[in-house]
């Protein structure tokens, strides 16, 4: 695989960007998706002019369709998929409606599942696929259990996947960031209160490291998954989380 290829869901901000940014520097043609047209904006301006960006809605299988499709016209073939789009709302037991638990999965796991279905025929043998699932998913958060429950499904099929994939030699892990400062971290206390610098603060202190997670943390661990280092490594979650959630 010479020439090395990158479709990033989820790619306009936060852990996507930054991992679009790494993967550009180490050479890679790299196309992301983003929902939210203001993003979508900004990451063209932000991003290398050579980035494709496109807006899709990971719930919308004729989206995907279109993405796999313009992917496929531009770059050929892809080395790697970064599913990276996720949602959360966070609330407790209580204030849970139909609608707001049926968007969490609709992201989070069949927005997944089928981005990986429909982009298969273009994945290469060898490749590597890399989900973003969240320690949430195995640690207790808060008001994050519908969100817990998308990813961790998700979770769960990662060793059948990664076996049904090993004919093709294509790899697929995980990836599962601590607190991470995004934009979409900030969004999320901002619903809880109007303190966010503090609130981080707080967590930081918390944290073993010190420190809240960085995109760039992260990004570069989806580097090494993406990369030959990571050639014999597949079926796995790799937690990025400077330690959090290991104390008893």
């Amino acid at each position: 695989m010479s020439a090395r290829t990158a479709l990033i869901t989820g790619g306009t901000s936060g852990i996507g960007k930054a991992t679009a940014r790494t993967l550009h520097d180490r050479g890679y043609r790299v196309a992301v998706t983003g929902q939210r047209q203001e993003s979508v904006a900004r990451a063209r301006e932000e991003l290398p002019d050579d980035v494709l960006v496109l807006q899709a809605d990971v719930r919308s299988l004729s989206d995907t369709d279109r993405v796999v499709s313009e992917v496929g016209a531009q770059f050929g073939n892809l080395t790697t998929l970064f599913l990276n789009a996720g949602v959360n709302h966070p609330m407790t037991l209580e204030d849970w409606d139909e609608a707001a638990y049926d968007e969490v999965f609709a992201v989070n796991t069949k927005g997944v599942f089928f981005t990986l279905v429909k982009a298969l025929p273009l994945l290469s043998d060898g490749a590597s696929v890399i989900v973003t699932v969240g320690i949430g998913a195995t640690r207790s958060l808060t008001g994050s259990s519908v969100a817990a429950g998308s990813h961790g499904a998700m979770l769960a099929m990662i060793p059948t996947l990664a076996l049904e994939l090993a004919p093709r030699r294509i790899r697929i892990n995980a990836v599962s960031p601590g607190m991470t400062d995004t934009p979409m971290t900030r969004a999320s206390i901002r619903t809880e209160t109007e303190d966010v610098a503090g609130t981080m603060t707080a967590m930081a202190e918390h944290n073993p490291f010190g420190r809240l997670g960085t995109p760039e943390d992260v990004a570069g661990t989806v580097a090494f998954l993406a990369s030959d280092d990571a050639a014999y490594v597949t079926g796995q979650e790799i937690v990025v989380s400077g330690g959090a959630g290991l104390a008893i």
